[in-house]
């Protein structure tokens, strides 16, 4: 059964767009799970679905129609202004579609030396790199977090054994935990200081683990992307000496940096010394 575990809030049904008899749309409801989480069940939507002009996956449109199941209440509709989804469009621009860019992704995914039984997390990663993941890197656990509930929707629908967080990095509940690989494919979106990103991941990761931060376009897209989503990109990649210095407060070492105009690569390896 799909599922996706979100922060707290009221039992939810999305406002998808009206699809034909043949590609209904089931019910998309976040039902309350267990404590604070809530899961999101039984979404069944086409995989080519296009949305209509007056909704879209990176839409910010604040209506949401809030629905309970049928023994637990009246249905009700109410505004929520704070589920509001950011525009992260950019991640998959149709501009990156080049065999420079898919070349660039490739590499970093390489660089996490995916094995069968590892454990890997993705962090606002796109949904490009999300499938070219899935197609290319077979694991033991894939893990997704991001921000936008609609872009885990859309992963989830596709790939039912792959695991979808909705919320910040440092909030991740350890039962995934230890990780083998963490991916950071966009760590400027990331609303925390580097330490604290640090602090998190040592608690997190195995013996081993790869820390793979990336960019496939580098810090001259970066910066175009700072100033046309202010609200998602809040920060600038680690250069080479910051990064080694709070890797190396949180036990991780670099193994490999590449910091060029139009990719952007770091690799950090976790030793554990707190043993």
């Amino acid at each position: 059964m799909n599922s996706i575990l979100l922060p707290y809030f009221p039992a939810l049904q999305l406002p998808f767009p009206h699809f034909s008899h043949r590609h209904q749309l089931q019910p998309l409801c976040i039902s309350n799970t267990r404590g604070n989480r809530y899961a999101c069940q039984n979404s069944s939507f086409p995989h080519s679905f296009q949305p209509n002009s007056k909704f879209s996956f990176h839409s910010h449109q604040p209506l949401i129609a809030a629905a309970v199941p049928s023994d637990e209440g009246p249905v009700s509709v109410i505004n929520f202004e704070d589920l509001m989804e950011k525009d992260w469009s950019f991640l998959d621009a149709e501009e990156s579609n080049s065999k420079e860019h898919d070349q660039n992704i490739g590499r970093i995914i390489s660089a996490g030396e995916i094995e069968d039984t590892s454990r890997v997390l993705v962090s606002i990663g796109s949904e490009g790199f999300v499938d070219r993941l899935v197609d290319t890197s077979p694991c033991g656990l894939l893990l997704i977090v991001h921000d936008s509930l609609f872009l885990l929707v859309c992963v989830k629908e596709k790939y039912d054994k792959v695991k979808c967080w909705q919320g910040e990095l440092i909030h991740v509940p350890e039962k995934w935990a230890p990780l083998d690989v963490v991916f950071l494919y966009f760590l400027p979106a990331l609303p925390f200081e580097l330490d604290e990103v640090f602090g998190t991941l040592a608690k997190r990761c195995s013996p081993g683990a790869r820390l793979v931060i990336s960019h496939p376009q580098g810090r001259e897209v970066l910066e175009q992307q700072r100033k046309q989503y202010q609200d998602v990109v809040t920060s600038d990649l680690p250069d080479k000496m910051a990064l080694q210095k709070t890797a190396a407060d949180h036990s991780f070492e670099m193994v490999e940096y590449v910091d060029d105009p139009g990719f952007y690569l770091a690799v950090l390896r976790f030793s554990d010394a707190r043993n």
